[in-house]
Formats: structure tokens, sequence, C-alpha cells
């Protein structure tokens, strides 16, 4: 039973840990030596359902399926929940980002929900930087607190 509550614990941990680890990638690699990936998402024009940004989502599974792979060869070792972790934040990720804020499926088109409104409100707040320099918030399911507030006040009104 302790192993459960153990491999629970490095699934949620994992998970968690990630929001950092996509903030720093986001600022430092999309914004950084990969822009030339990722500035066509920044752009007011899409050209294209799909964007050269896609493929971070290529990039990003990698390091998931490696952890499911190798720990799956290990008896489902950590390194199994670790990359269980890794993927469920990529789904939500997906789900928040592709879904829900940018509408590329049309499901979630109108949420009263102050957190989600404070998310899709950071998002636009990224978005109106359409360079590489400048940006701000660059993390997915963490939001600023005055965007909540933001967020609340909307909702009264």
């Amino acid at each position: 039973m302790a192993t459960i509550a153990i491999n629970f614990l490095i699934v949620i941990a994992t998970f968690l840990a990630m929001e950092g680890v996509a903030w720093l990638t986001h600022k430092y690699v999309m914004h950084g030596l990969l822009w030339m990936l990722h500035a066509d998402h920044h752009s007011k024009d899409p050209q294209s359902v799909l964007e050269k940004n896609d493929s971070f989502f290529l990039i990003f599974s990698i390091p998931g399926i490696t952890g499911l792979f190798l720990g799956m060869r290990n008896d489902y070792n950590y390194l199994f929940w670790i990359g269980l972790g890794i993927t469920i934040y990529g789904f939500a990720y997906f789900l928040v980002h592709d879904v829900f804020i940018h509408q590329r499926l049309s499901y979630f088109k109108r949420s009263d929900s102050t957190y989600l409104r404070a998310i899709r409100k950071a998002h636009k707040v990224h978005h109106k930087h359409l360079g590489k320099e400048d940006g701000e918030c660059f993390g997915m399911l963490w939001v600023p607190w005055k965007y909540f507030m933001e967020a609340a006040k909307a909702k009264q009104k």
C-alpha cells in the first residue's frame, strides 16, 4: 500500500514541478534559442492550422515517453511514475492551451470559472508581445494573483 502512495506522490510532484519546467522552457528556450520555432505562435495572422510551434509537442513528449519506457522495462520503477506525471502535465497543457485558450478545437468556449478566466487573461497578456523580448506570463496553470483578482471583479459585474 505504501508503494501505491509513493508512486502517486511521485506523479503529483512531477506534475507540479512541470509547471516550473514549462515556465523556464517557455521563457528561455521558446523565447530564446528556439524562437524560430515559436515565433509563428505569436503571429497575428496564422498561416495554417499547424504551426512550427507545434513541434514542441514532439520535443517535450520525449522525456515523458522515455520515462514511461525505461520505467516499464524496470518493473515500473520511479522513472515510469515520473514519465506518467510529465505525460499528464502535457495532456493538461494541451487541454488548457490548445483547446481552451486558442480554441483549436471548439470546446469550452464559455466559462464562468474565475480560474479559467484568469488563465485566459494571463495568456492574452503574454501574446500582446509579438516579439521574443519583453514577454510575461510564461507559465500555463499557475497564474499571477492580479489576474485572479481581475477575473473575480469581472465575474461580480
